[in-house]
């Protein structure tokens, strides 16, 4: 587990991570060795990226409720950056949400919510509940708002505004909304309905609208849930814009400034008295950099920590005759 998640950590910021919040399940006494891992990676890892760890609780209420509030506050004296949980799998819902937010009030901690987000009803209780006196909450995949009717999405996110909520979205994984075609049939005209590509940005839009703070992650990193997972922050913003147009400088601002926002990290700006801390990658345009960024220079705390230099080369066949290919650096 140390090995995994320092590769994985390693992998996101070869790509421009320098700040990073990942989700440790510690439902079962097993996830607790799993957080010892993600922790002594974290620490292993300073000074090169900024990694920290979500304790995603199991049950909190049936007959592992006593079992599931005694592995969250364990993992909060390991040294959990935030609190988790899946209330939507939970007996009580409802009760699960008060306890998770209870806990993260206790200890002073944000909470980091994975949630299918498809019960108004819940996420209404989770908005009133954080209204006023609870920062810091984010929640997502959110993959059932996109299923919700348009009167009650905007209500919903009415609501999420108002208890300034963030709600992160997963566009490179199975974890986002569906695309919805003619009368609500999901899916491809003779596809495979099941592994339909998500579509997010018109979500991401409408949220944004309403005054949400939306960000984007990279969800599963190449395993049962996404295979293919980049771990690219760029790749996330550069989905968002072309599955259904979304603006290329909000989606770059969902994984960047917005994405520190709702880690609790400050501002970055290149000016004088703040960290030099970013992504340096060669474009004319933002456009340009969200499609083309292949090589990259990475900053973190003010110096450089990772680099990748891509070199296209092209082969001359006018003659025939071998020559040597041309060179077109990228970085």
């Amino acid at each position: 587990m140390l090995r995994r998640v320092t590769e994985a950590a390693l992998h996101h910021l070869s790509h421009g991570a320098t700040a990073q919040r990942g989700h440790i399940r510690v439902g079962d006494p097993a996830g607790l060795h799993a957080l010892d891992a993600a922790l002594r990676a974290a620490r292993s890892l300073t000074g090169l990226t900024d990694l920290r760890t979500t304790a995603d609780a199991g049950p909190l209420t049936g007959r592992a409720a006593a079992d599931g509030r005694a592995l969250l506050r364990d993992a909060v004296a390991m040294g959990a950056a935030a609190l988790g949980g899946l209330p939507d799998a939970d007996p009580d819902p409802a009760g699960c949400l008060d306890l998770l937010i209870a806990a993260a009030d206790d200890h002073g901690l944000p909470l980091d919510l994975h949630t299918d987000a498809g019960d108004p009803i819940l996420l209404d209780r989770l908005a009133a509940a954080v209204t006023g006196h609870r920062p810091g909450v984010v929640i997502g995949p959110c993959t059932g708002l996109g299923r919700l009717a348009p009167e009650a999405l905007a209500r919903t996110a009415d609501r999420l505004a108002l208890a300034g909520v963030t709600v992160a979205l997963l566009p490179q994984g199975p974890c986002a909304p569906l695309r919805t075609g003619p009368g609500g049939a999901r899916g491809r005209a003779g596809g495979d309905t099941s592994r339909t590509p998500p579509d997010t940005a018109p979500l991401a839009r409408i949220l944004r609208t309403a005054g949400v703070r939306v960000i984007a992650g990279g969800g599963a990193l190449r395993d049962a849930a996404n295979p293919v997972g980049r771990g690219d922050p760029l790749e996330a913003a550069c989905q968002l814009v072309s599955r259904g147009g979304e603006d290329p400088v909000h989606a770059y601002h969902a994984v960047s400034d917005r994405a520190r926002a709702a880690l609790g990290l400050p501002p970055v700006r290149i000016e004088a008295g703040f960290p030099a801390e970013l992504l340096a990658v060669r474009g004319t345009c933002l456009p340009d950099v969200l499609s083309l960024a292949y090589s990259r220079l990475v900053i973190h705390r003010g110096r450089i920590v990772s680099r990748t230099s891509a070199v296209r080369e092209y082969c001359d066949i006018g003659d025939g005759a071998a020559t040597e290919l041309p060179r077109q650096s990228t970085g």
